[in-house]
């Protein structure tokens, strides 16, 4: 009898610059006209400096950073930080274009509560992990093995009510399309809606 399928495993999970989806979407993706970037302010000439404040597997700060922004990534869970910090280096190994964005990008270990009290970004993206949605059970392998290792993210108001007053220009929140808003902190200046994610941007200037 052969042993029951289980999925894909932790140790399968990698943070990769260098191939598949976020090397395409550098390669092909719409530049500063993505919701992304627009919901970050790169638009024209501006590039400001970005705290992704709950980086994952660095795949937004890597668009970001691909835009010519410098981005600093703060990830609290230990094993996502080492996958972060393994995938940058493999990208620096191989050098060229991808090289040069990496460069851009500084990794922070450590609770976004306390470290952004110590820096002054412009813009402060947050994208919470959140319980996934009953009627998107389906989600893919790579989302479900990020979420065995950080969990969801309950305690992200808190980390919205500090990015508020430390970011100068606004705070991004990423979230599903039709998530609620966030009752305990103030209303967004505005959104950016995509087909299954949108930003809520609050403007601090």
């Amino acid at each position: 009898m052969s042993q029951k399928d289980t999925g894909p495993s932790i140790e399968n999970l990698k943070c990769n610059f260098v191939s598949g989806a976020v090397l395409h979407r550098f390669r092909f993706g719409g530049g500063r006209k993505q919701d992304l970037p627009k919901a970050a302010g790169l638009r024209g000439g501006k590039t400001p400096e970005i705290v992704d404040a709950t980086a994952g597997l660095g795949k937004d700060a890597f668009l970001l950073a691909s835009l010519g922004a410098r981005v600093t990534l703060i990830e609290r869970s230990e094993l996502m930080h080492e996958l972060l910090k393994k995938g940058m280096e493999d990208a620096l190994k191989v050098g060229g274009d991808v090289a040069e964005v990496v460069k851009r990008m500084k990794l922070i270990h450590g609770d976004a509560r306390e470290i952004l009290k110590h820096l002054s970004p412009e813009v402060i993206m947050i994208d919470p992990m959140h319980p996934p949605r009953k009627k998107s059970a389906l989600v893919n392998s790579e989302m479900r093995l990020v979420r065995e290792i950080v969990g969801d993210d309950t305690d992200y108001p808190a980390l919205i009510k500090v990015a508020l007053k430390m970011a100068s220009n606004r705070v991004v929140l990423k979230l599903p399309r039709y998530a609620d808003s966030v009752e305990s902190i103030k209303e967004a200046s505005h959104q950016i809606l995509g087909k299954s994610t949108r930003y809520d941007v609050f403007m601090n200037t």
